[in-house]
């Protein structure tokens, strides 16, 4: 792993850093072909795609409901039993996301409030390739659920034999999806988006995915809402002496094995801690059943940063802006008011990132490469929209004519200005045209306008 060694009031910058983003411009050349393909020729550049990129060609790629629902005699009792308690505890985290819609009524009588609504549908990408993600599954679908979306789309890459994994289906049927496609990369993402023959298009695409998904996203992003553009996995790890260095390392590995280009950072405060540190991954890559991912992930993407105080590292935490963060220093909850920057942070030894990644409830789709500066893990907010709500009583318009005419006439925005002057000469008056009067008929005709409110 590459050092940083901080000095006395040193400040840890982004020039320290070397993200490479979500995404290479090759990936998105390539992703944009692959697109146009699949809005021109629909279900066959599917099928060509998915023979190239997965070796099977499939006909149909709808995945029927009886192999749904004869998924669960696939998997084993055990991980039955994990999933179910990982979609309980993530369903009840969910739940207390959810918010109602409101509306208030001002003294004047005007109503205000905002109308929230589930999105029509959603589609959800779970990745293939290197692991199977059941988890992704549940932690995608089940906000998706508890928002109350009626088409929950799931899309994930098929095996060479055509078949899902069972535990991928039996997960989609825990999370309440409603329609699953062996079809996955960019060529998915296209078909969520803009639709085939077999595949109706969705309001929006969550979930992670490879370098061309990511691209993909990016591509069809406002055509279709989506969730983040999702880079390589990232783990950020403050430990002082009293942390146990093997347990440091299984936790920096426990990222470093999804991915090549996953990056891990180490804040410390002793070089000769980094080097236990180091020296006991050593010892359990010799175990590892993914060593070589691993070890290239923390040779090529991990950094060591060696501060002087708890400050200057949690200011470096900061910059880092990590999709996890597990802080290994004793009172670690009181330190929780200084970390501005991070997807999801984990305090005390006993808070594994590996236990966000499944079972404990919050959702571990994260913001990565530094957008945790603005952005938020996914959530049940990310499956619903909001209309703002407005009445206004005669009252309400009277009142607030004046303020409203002023701004419409400085932006030289005349009709603005006119729409709530002549509502205002029907309340005074009883003609839209004011006292000096107007076309014939004028008045009566608008005379309806005055007669609603928010109290009637």
């Amino acid at each position: 792993m590459r050092r940083v060694i901080l000095e006395p009031g040193e400040v840890f910058s982004n020039k320290h850093l070397k993200r490479t983003g979500a995404f290479n411009a090759a990936a998105l050349t390539a992703a944009t072909a692959i697109i146009e393909d699949v809005r021109e020729r629909g279900d066959g550049a599917l099928r060509d795609y998915t023979e190239r990129f997965d070796g099977v060609r499939l006909e149909d790629f709808r995945v029927p409901q009886l192999a749904v629902d004869e998924a669960a005699a696939y998997v084993d009792d055990g991980t039955a039993r994990a999933l179910r308690q990982a979609a309980s505890q993530i369903r009840d985290f969910h739940e207390r996301q959810r918010q109602q819609s409101w509306f208030t009524v001002r003294e004047d009588g005007a109503l205000v409030g905002s109308k929230v609504e589930p999105l029509e549908s959603v589609g959800i990408y779970v990745p293939g390739g290197r692991a199977l993600y059941p988890s992704t599954v549940l932690m995608n679908a089940l906000p998706a659920a508890v928002a109350g979306v009626p088409r929950i789309v799931c899309v994930t890459p098929p095996a060479k034999s055509g078949m899902l994994d069972p535990a991928i289906l039996y997960a989609c049927r825990l999370a309440g999806v409603t329609e699953i496609y062996a079809v996955g990369g960019a060529q998915a993402v296209a078909a969520l988006a803009y639709g085939t023959e077999s595949i109706e298009p969705v309001a929006k695409i969550t979930g992670p995915g490879n370098a061309y998904v990511a691209a993909a996203k990016k591509v069809v992003s406002g055509d279709v809402g989506i969730d983040m553009i999702a880079g390589p996995s990232e783990v950020c790890v403050v430990a002082d002496a009293t942390a146990d260095p093997a347990l440091v390392a299984i936790d920096l590995m426990a990222q470093a094995e999804h991915d090549p280009l996953a990056a891990c950072y180490l804040v410390t405060f002793d070089e000769a801690y980094a080097d236990e540190v180091e020296r006991a991954v050593e010892r359990h890559l010799e175990s590892s059943t993914r060593a070589e991912i691993t070890a290239a992930s923390l040779a090529d993407q991990g950094l060591v940063v060696v501060c002087r105080d708890i400050p200057q590292a949690l200011e470096a935490v900061n910059v880092i802006a990590p999709e996890h963060l597990e802080l290994h220093l004793d009172h670690a909850f009181d330190l929780l008011g200084a970390i501005r920057n991070a997807g999801a942070i984990f305090l005390g030894a006993w808070t594994p990132e590996a236990v966000g990644d499944y079972v404990a409830g919050p959702n571990h789709t994260l913001p990565t490469g530094g957008t945790a500066r603005y952005a938020s893990p996914l959530s049940v907010d990310e499956f619903v929209k909001k209309s703002s709500v407005i009445q206004y009583s005669p009252a309400a318009l009277a009142r607030d004519a004046d303020a409203v005419t002023t701004i419409a006439r400085h932006e030289g925005l005349w009709a603005h200005a006119m729409s709530v002057e002549m509502r205002r000469n029907l309340l005074r008056t009883g003609n839209v045209f004011g006292e000096e009067g107007g076309p014939a008929g004028a008045a009566s005709g608008a005379g309806a306008v005055g007669s609603g409110g928010a109290d009637a």
